[in-house]
């Protein structure tokens, strides 16, 4: 009868053993210091997790969050501590390997593109755009064309009239497209079009084509998957939802991917803090929290307080058009993704469902 019983608990101890393995193909759950941050290799699936009840957070929340999340029409959610996963969860058909579009949080991809063109000495931002567009790019006269520089589209601050309620010329790139408004940096204004060209400056500058240059500064290097394509005039990036916290997370470690620099320390500093002084909470196509005013995607009108009252003072985010989000907060090693389709009305970028997301998000974490 011992025998039988001693069989019977090493079948079920091999069983066990079994499931264990099968589970670390998904994610091996981490028991070392939480602390020390974590890369997932690159062209692999495993990804290591941490559990809420390791780092002391609040699990009875996660329902409430999930139900919000869910009702919210969001499709995937990932929540990264130092790299390793505490939540994965998708919702309303999607899955892991579902690919989404990011919308206007892809523009923080181009920021960084432009960044590594400029370490590489390829181009400066302080140049003016006609050295990379030429002396016809836009209606303006020469003297107020160069006037332009590259660093003014990455901040938002060309002057060009921005179109906003008239979407064909907003986001056209043709030179009648590109009207005097307003002397470069005087204005701030959320023009697609100006942006579009940061694409044309990268690739005249690089002498390559923008995707491929992007792909292999950036995408290949932290094991992004996904693809530039293009929609109307836009030009999108879709990739699934991990791919998305892989960018969060090298944003998290200031640029450094592991032990490889892909965004220098300067440009990095540069890009994640003011740009500029008429819009104080947007950086290089990031948007930032904690400033005392903000402008939205639509107006001209100074708001007062921070972005994103009830998120981290320190957080960034790339904010994309259906609520795509990806926010970083450096002082709590946090990258916060979600994707899907919008959660109220459609907005361009901010939007009332960052606040209550984050309110959800804090009822977990603290």
């Amino acid at each position: 009868m011992k025998n039988h019983i001693s069989h019977l608990f090493a079948i079920i101890l091999t069983v066990l053993t079994s499931c264990s393995k099968n589970n670390a193909e998904v994610g091996p759950e981490y028991d070392n210091d939480p602390m020390e941050l974590y890369f997932p290799e690159i062209g692999t699936t495993p990804w290591e997790t941490i559990s809420p009840e390791q780092l002391n957070w609040n699990e009875g929340n996660l329902p409430d969050l999930y139900d919000y999340l869910e009702a919210k029409n969001s499709k995937g959610f990932i929540i990264l501590k130092n790299g390793r996963i505490v939540v994965e969860k998708y919702f309303n058909g999607h899955s892991q390997n579902n690919n989404w579009t990011w919308y206007s949080a892809g523009k923080t991809l181009v920021s960084s593109t432009v960044g590594i063109a400029q370490e590489e000495g390829l181009l400066s931002i302080t140049n003016k755009s006609s050295d990379y567009l030429g002396n016809n790019w836009s209606s303006l006269t020469t003297e107020k064309q160069d006037l332009i520089t590259v660093k003014d589209h990455l901040s938002m601050s060309t002057g060009l009239k921005d179109y906003i309620g008239q979407t064909l010329k907003w986001i056209c790139t043709a030179p009648l497209c590109f009207e005097y408004e307003a002397d470069a940096g005087s204005r701030w204004a959320y023009h697609q079009g100006a942006f579009t060209a940061l694409k044309d400056i990268v690739t005249s500058a690089t002498e390559t084509n923008f995707n491929e240059y992007f792909y292999a500064k950036i995408r290949d290097k932290i094991g992004m998957n996904g693809f530039w394509h293009e929609e109307t005039l836009l030009t999108l990036y879709t990739s699934d939802t991990r791919s998305m916290a892989r960018w969060g997370l090298l944003i998290q470690n200031e640029g450094v991917w592991d032990t490889e620099t892909i965004i220098s320390k300067d440009y990095f500093h540069a890009m994640t803090n003011t740009s500029q002084e008429i819009n104080k909470s947007y950086g290089y196509l990031w948007w930032l929290n904690g400033k005392e005013s903000y402008i939205g995607t639509t107006s001209q009108t100074v708001i007062q307080g921070s972005l994103i009252p009830s998120a981290p003072a320190d957080m960034f985010a790339a904010l994309g058009a259906d609520d795509q989000k990806i926010y970083v907060v450096p002082s709590q090693d946090l990258v916060v993704v979600r994707c899907g389709d919008s959660a109220e009305e459609m907005q361009l970028g901010l939007s009332s469902f960052d606040n209550e997301l984050w309110k959800k998000i804090n009822a977990v974490i603290e």
